[in-house]
Parts: C-alpha cells; sequence; structure tokens
C-alpha cells in the first residue's frame, strides 16, 4: 500500500480485481455467522468456556471459530451452537445482488 492512501481507498482500488471482489464477498456470510453468534453468546449470558463445554470442546478451539474460525466450520457444529443457546439455526440462499434473477 503506498504512504499516504486511506485504507478505504486501497479497498476501493483493489474491488477493481474480479478475484479480490469475490474472495471479499465470500467473507461477507463468513463475518455475519461470526457476529450472530457472539451476539447470541453474549445474550444467552454465556462466557466461551460455558458455551465450549456445552458443545462438547474447548474454549480455545470456541475462541478460534469466533476470530473467524467459520468458514471450515460443519453445520453440525453450528447446530451444535445454536442448540446450546437455545435458538434456531436457519438457512437460506438469497440472491447476491436484490432484483436480479437467479439462473439455473
Amino acid at each position: 500500500m503506498k504512504k499516504g492512501r486511506s485504507l478505504q481507498k486501497h479497498i476501493s482500488e483493489k474491488m477493481k480485481d474480479p478475484e479480490f471482489r469475490k474472495a471479499w464477498d465470500n467473507l461477507d456470510t463468513e463475518f455475519d455467522i461470526l457476529e450472530m453468534v457472539i451476539k447470541a453468546r453474549e445474550e444467552a449470558g454465556l462466557t466461551q468456556e460455558e458455551l465450549a463445554r456445552r458443545i462438547g470442546t474447548k474454549q480455545p478451539a470456541l475462541s478460534r471459530l469466533e476470530r473467524g474460525g467459520f468458514q471450515k466450520a460443519k453445520i453440525e457444529t453450528l447446530l451444535k451452537i445454536a442448540n446450546a443457546l437455545n435458538v434456531r439455526l436457519t438457512m437460506q440462499f438469497q440472491p447476491k445482488n436484490p432484483g436480479t434473477k437467479r439462473t439455473g
């Protein structure tokens, strides 16, 4: 990154690269899951250690997930977390760009 450029400007320039844009967009879902899990855990009043115990793992493993490890998380793990937090896991397919039709 050149000196004097803002991070936002740098990202805007990188977004012109289709491969970078695709990788960036693919992170949206992972960050959404990350935020939802942390919020649900905090609303349940549980620490990472307590939630980890409830799902049968150790706190460092849950910490890795909450720091962005959901890309490799299995649906089974997400279901365990949802059950331990007494919430329902739901998934849905939505168009990436509202107003566009799905193909196929």
